[in-house]
């Protein structure tokens, strides 16, 4: 059995990891959590919540070359992994 892993979990997945990322912090505090064109500042008062996002300015332009990677890299064939205890795991690395 070969089963792939969806191509909607693996972008579900990234999105996870920039959520929660420093980078994506980083940025929400340096805006003091403001959008820069309109100024409207996120909220999370009941009945008047406002979310701000962060957005990559130059666009993500290569996502299908990033997952194809990922398959490639990560979420190989099976024929390609082994099952290993940890300490022999880590004489691979």
């Amino acid at each position: 059995m070969n089963a792939k892993t969806p191509r909607s979990a693996i972008y579900g997945a990234i999105r996870k990891i920039w959520l929660r990322s420093r980078e994506r912090a980083a940025r929400l505090k340096l805006d003091e959590y403001k959008c820069q064109n309109c100024g409207v500042k996120q909220t999370k008062k009941k009945g008047q919540e406002i979310k701000v996002e962060v957005h990559h300015i130059l666009g993500i332009k290569c996502w299908d070359r990033i997952i194809e990677l990922i398959y490639e890299e990560i979420l190989c064939d099976t024929d390609k992994l082994e099952t290993l205890c940890k300490e022999c795991h880590n004489k691979h690395k």
